[in-house]
Formats: structure tokens, sequence, C-alpha cells
């Protein structure tokens, strides 16, 4: 165990700690709550979970384009999923879950994202015990107020994506591996070896998180070997880790196809300025045009970060002092080592591999991230001070969370609606880019009667191949293209959905477009737009322009 000895206030102050997991109680004596104030707490607690669990399946808006690619992917034949997500990059697990999620409950917009919100709902009382584990009973309560109220948790827990899933493996494999370090019996290192392969088969970024983690293990056996206590070291922990990694290899032949053919073509590749925006993503709705640029976000970031601060280098010693220990203090070492440890060799990787970044990604220390926020309000020890603190965060992420009930992801809806109402059967829908194919079709009324194709593959608008895809794009010709749509068409009319602006397509969907009015205009037709596009309306804004090829 380590040393502990004597502090300021009479307190004890822990010196040294081992693996990230195991922590000693806490060495400040946190207050508890007392007559009133614990009666108000307790219900302004039971309020907050009540609507973080409702806010978890109410938003109104369409699937955007991963959501519906997503469910496209999950509703295939098991035996074809696989082949599927070889073309898309992304690893199986919570496309099988889905898949069977499908079969019970059905595919429309309220049932396929209910998984995530079942899965979401789990994750409160397993982030509720990681605290407890953490930090004691206060940072238990903390954690689980900020984890129902937190804008990212309520917008995954709305999304028929991953995420959800991710942020409930990594409690768990805190819970896991924090067990397994302080007492490794067989059942808990099993447990270790599973959660570690159930997050590397359901999202890419585990393997920056298992291996920052790994590497945070060795230094604690090198570190207890070091001062002569061998029998201290978390050696099976490790082994354990080293177990689940071993579960992935059967994944790996897809995995390294996936990272040689599909990568991220739909974004550049990021800077480590993208660190910070990996934590401010965590303050904000994450399907706003405004993300991190509200009032309440700005405040719940100021927040975070400032109990992010306490949490790794305050001490509490009365309730106007906090001490701060640039050593760091001891229990949040590791899990701050961790977080920002697989952040930077996250951002790191994808400037190496040329691979994009997106916030949603960083949904591997989300959980972490919120421990240590609620660690750090515990040294704020005075409890009024304290309430009011948290109170504010939850407040804000409240505000933040509610607006994803209106918030509408994509303009498929009006897309599609414009679609079903006036479209003949026959007609000609065709989609540049293809990215916009997977939102619409799914809401398109008795698809069959339509030709629907998409640039640049030529194919159904169900499935996005990523394979080459930048290399496809740029040797697509617009040209050729709108010559194959207009000969599809006939007499027919010609349905665009696009958008300009998306990576590795330059002008190309704008010349479609403005070669399609050309051929119209030509034979006595012409064209109007029945939709325009609102990008600061929507995360996925599309235009749907009619051609008429004939009088």
């Amino acid at each position: 165990m380590p040393e502990e000895v004597p502090a300021l206030a009479g307190r004890t102050r822990v010196m040294d700690g081992t693996a990230m997991p195991p922590m000693p109680p806490l060495p400040e004596e946190v207050p508890a709550l007392t007559g009133r104030m614990r009666v108000v707490a307790g219900v302004a607690v039971v309020l907050v979970v009540a609507a973080g669990l409702v806010l978890r399946f109410w938003t109104r808006s369409g699937l955007w384009l991963d959501e519906a690619l997503t469910v496209d992917i999950a509703r295939l034949p098991l035996h074809q999923i696989p082949g599927a997500l070889k073309h898309d990059g992304a690893p199986p697990l919570y496309y099988y879950l889905l898949h069977f999620w499908i079969v019970l409950f059905g595919q429309s917009n309220d049932a396929v994202r209910s998984l995530s919100g079942v899965i979401a709902v789990v994750t409160l009382p397993v982030g509720w015990l990681c605290g407890k584990r953490f930090g004691g009973r206060a940072v238990a309560w903390t954690m689980l107020v900020l984890l129902a109220s937190a804008p990212f948790a309520v917008y995954y827990g709305t999304e028929s994506r991953m995420y959800a899933l991710v942020i409930l493996l990594t409690g768990l494999g805190f819970l896991a591996l924090q067990r397994a370090v302080t007492s490794p019996r067989p059942g808990n290192l099993v447990a270790v070896a599973v959660v570690a392969a159930a997050l590397l088969y359901t999202q890419y970024w585990a393997l920056y998180l298992v291996g920052v983690t790994g590497l945070w293990l060795i230094v604690s056996v090198w570190r207890t070997r070091h001062r002569g206590h061998p029998e201290e070291a978390p050696w099976a922990a490790l082994v354990a880790l080293a177990a689940g990694c071993l579960l992935f290899i059967p994944w790996v032949p897809t995995f390294f196809f996936q990272a040689r053919h599909t990568g991220t073509p739909w974004a550049a590749p990021p800077n480590f300025s993208a660190v910070i925006n990996a934590l401010t993503g965590f303050t904000d709705n994450q399907g706003s045009t405004l993300a991190s640029g509200t009032n309440q976000g700005r405040m719940l970031a100021v927040i975070y970060f400032a109990m992010l601060a306490l949490a790794v280098f305050g001490v509490g010693l009365t309730g106007r002092i906090i001490e701060l220990d640039l050593r760091t203090r001891p229990r949040a070492r590791g899990v701050g080592f961790v977080v920002l440890g697989t952040l930077f060799v996250a951002i790191a990787g994808g400037i190496v591999t040329a691979s994009a970044f997106s916030s949603r990604y960083a949904a591997v220390v989300f959980l972490p991230f919120l421990l240590l926020v609620a660690l750090g309000t515990t040294t704020l020890l005075n409890p009024t001070g304290r309430v009011i603190v948290v109170g504010l965060a939850v407040v804000a992420g409240l505000v933040s969370s509610a607006q994803n009930v209106t918030t509408q992801r994509t303009q498929a809806n009006a897309v599609a609606a414009a679609i079903n109402a006036q479209a003949k059967p026959g007609d000609v829908i065709a989609f540049c880019p293809d990215q916009l194919g997977p939102s619409v079709s799914r809401q398109i009324d008795n698809p069959s009667r339509y030709q629907m194709i998409t640039f640049p593959r030529r194919t159904g608008p169900q499935i996005v191949d990523w394979v080459n895809y930048a290399d496809v794009v740029h040797a697509a010709s617009p040209g050729a293209f709108s010559d194959y749509v207009l000969s599809k068409a006939g007499s027919h009319h010609i349905w665009l959905v696009w958008q300009p602006g998306y990576q590795t397509f330059g002008i190309k969907c704008e010349t479609i477009a403005s070669d399609l009015i050309t051929a119209a205009t030509k034979d006595g037709g012409g064209g109007r737009n029945v939709v325009t596009n609102h990008p600061r309306l929507y995360y996925e804004p599309m235009n749907l322009t009619e051609y008429a090829t004939g009088p």
C-alpha cells in the first residue's frame, strides 16, 4: 500500500499511488450535507436523473448519415455484416447488437435509437459505482448528476451509433480493472479481458485507450518492483489486458484492410489543438451547428476545466482555502494520465496516418474525464459552495441537453417529404455526394418506384462504400455522371439531392447541378430548387433541385 504521512489540518495525504484504478480512502474529509440542504439535494438528484432519463429517449430529428448508414448495415443478414463493415471502416460489436435489436423492435427512428438510450440509462448506475470506487459517496453522487445531465452523454443516448456503448464499456472497464488490481482473482481478470476486447470491437480509438492504460500498468509494475514490493505489482491485471487484445486478433485482417483503404476521407487530419476540441466537445449539444458556442456550453466548459485542474492539483484545506500541489494528487494521477495520454496519442496517430478527428471519438475518455471533474468538486470543502458549483454544471448541462430535443441533425426530412409529395414513378433521384443517400432514402415511400443513383460510384443510396474513396471521387467525371442520369431519366423528371463543400469533392456536385439545368433548358424544360440548404440550422444540410427535361 502507498505510504501515508501527516498533512496540514491534521489530515493525511497519500504520497504515492500504484496503478490507475486502486485508490486509498479519500485523504480529504468531504463535509456531508445536513438538514434541509440534504433534503433539497436529494430531491434535486431525483429530478436531475429523471430529466436525464427522459432526454435520453427524446429527439425529433431524423437519422443523419452515420446513423442511417449504421442501420442499413445492421439490418443486413448476420453473415453479410462483416463484409459491409470492411467497406465502411468500423468494428462490428454495436452492429450485431443493433441487428438483434431491430429484429425485436423494428427500424423506426425511435426503435433504433432506443438501443443507445437503454445503454445510456444502464451507464448511470455504473457511473455511480465508478465514482464510489474512485472517491467515495460524495464523488459517486456528484458523478451521477453530472453524467445524467451531460450533453455529450445525452446526445449519444439518442443516436443510433456506438458511442453510448463506448461510454458504458469504459465505466465497466474502470470497475473491472480496479478489482483486478486490488483482488486479482480469475473472475476479475476475465472481466478485464472481456471488457477490453469489447471496447476494441466497438470503436477503434479504444486501441489508444487500452495502449495508454497498459503503459500505466507497466509503469506501476516497474515502480512497485523498484521499491522492493514486487508482490504488489499489477502483473495479473496487465496480463488480463493483454489477453483482451489477443481476443481482437480474428478481426485484425479486416482492421488492416480498413486502415489501408477506408480511412476518413470526409475531413482533414487534425493538429494537437484537437485535444482541447475533444474536451470542449463534452460541453455542448453535439448535433448543433453552434457546438461549444452557447453560453451554457461555455459555463459548463469553465466548470469542467476548473474542477479537472482541482482534481489533479488541488487539496482542500478549509472551506475557503485550497492548496495546489504541483506534483499532482496521487488519486487523480493515473486517471489523468490515461485521459490526456489517450487524447495526445490518438491525435498524434491521426496526424501520422492522415486520419480525421471528430470529438465523438473522445467518447473513450469521457467517463474517466467526468470522474476527474467529480473528484475536483470534493476539494470544495464548503458544502454550500460545492452544491452551487455542481448545481450550475447540472443546470448548464440540462439546458444544453434539452436543445437536443428540437435540434435537427439532417435536412433529409424536408427533402424526403418533398420527394414523397411530388415525385412520380420512374423519376430519377440522384445524390451528390453519395453521403446524402442513406438519410434521405430511408424516408422515401415506396423507393422501388424511382431510379436512385449516387455520385461517384453510380450505386444505390443505402450504403456508402468508403474503400479508396478519395481516389474514386477524384477519378469520377461529373459530366459523365450527368449524361448517365439524363439517359436514365428519358422523359421522366430528375431530382438531384446535393450539397457543396464536401471534402475531396471540390465543385463536382455544383458542376452536376449546372450540367443538368443546362441540358434541361436546352430540351425546352427547366429546373427549380425545391428545398434550399440551411447550414446554420442543420448539421447535415442539403439542396433538392427538380429538373424537367422536356416542355
